[in-house]
């Protein structure tokens, strides 16, 4: 039988050292076990890669390529370490006809993977309410559906606290039409990151977005006609 590919202890515990010891020098020092433990976590992103673009198409050409750089923009950051703590990557969906994307993020103790739109431009976020409004029933067959709440539970994202301009305060979907961002998030304890099920259990999470995304590009490739605008 094949072995499957895990995430090492070693690989969470080189991030409690560098959370200690977050310097150049240390890094220099240890950077063959950085380099080690950096090619663990492109195996582990590589053999999700290669699973879930059976089931979407992606852009992303590799696991290596999915990793995100180590070293952290201090340019504009009153926080001068040099170095991120945890390990970090996503893979794209392909074409304009594809919106979302998938994050991992690997960190002792905040181990998750998520996915939606974090920032979406001014133009989205009208296009997304004005659909909310006119018929939020497909949005909250999604959000309620088994697989969504026994994954992600609910949906995540920073909210106004009121209405916004040019929305109905008592609206059916007000709860929907507050939200600047739309986000869903797994959390995974230590001990799954660490469990040889850990890989199946982060394609099952990254599939379960797929209704998500897929009615979110839907939404975002339309107008309110329901004419493509790609």
């Amino acid at each position: 039988m094949k072995q499957p590919v895990t995430i090492p202890k070693s690989s969470l515990d080189f991030l409690q050292q560098l959370k200690t010891n977050n310097n150049k020098p240390w890094f220099e020092a240890n950077k063959t076990t950085y380099l080690n433990e950096l090619n663990h976590i492109e195996t582990f992103a590589g053999a999700l890669l290669q699973e879930l673009s059976k089931t979407d198409v992606l852009e992303t050409a590799s696991g290596k390529k999915s990793v995100y750089r180590i070293y952290r923009d201090i340019r504009f950051s009153k926080d001068k370490t040099p170095f991120k703590t945890f390990w970090g990557g996503s893979f794209t969906r392909a074409t304009s006809e594809r919106r979302g994307g998938y994050y991992f993020h690997l960190e002792e103790g905040n181990s998750f993977f998520a996915g939606g739109f974090w920032g979406p431009s001014a133009a989205d976020l009208k296009r997304i309410r004005s659909e909310f409004a006119h018929n939020v029933e497909p949005m909250q067959k999604i959000l309620h559906s088994k697989s969504f709440v026994e994954t992600f539970g609910v949906l995540q994202g920073e909210q106004l606290k009121t209405a916004p301009k040019g929305f109905d305060i008592n609206h059916e979907a007000i709860d929907l039409l507050r939200y600047k961002q739309f986000l869903i998030i797994r959390r995974f304890t230590d001990k799954e990151v660490l469990s040889p099920l850990f890989l199946e259990q982060a394609l099952e999470t990254c599939i379960n977005m797929r209704p998500f995304f897929d009615y979110m590009s839907e939404i975002l490739t339309t107008d309110s006609n329901g004419a493509s605008v790609l």
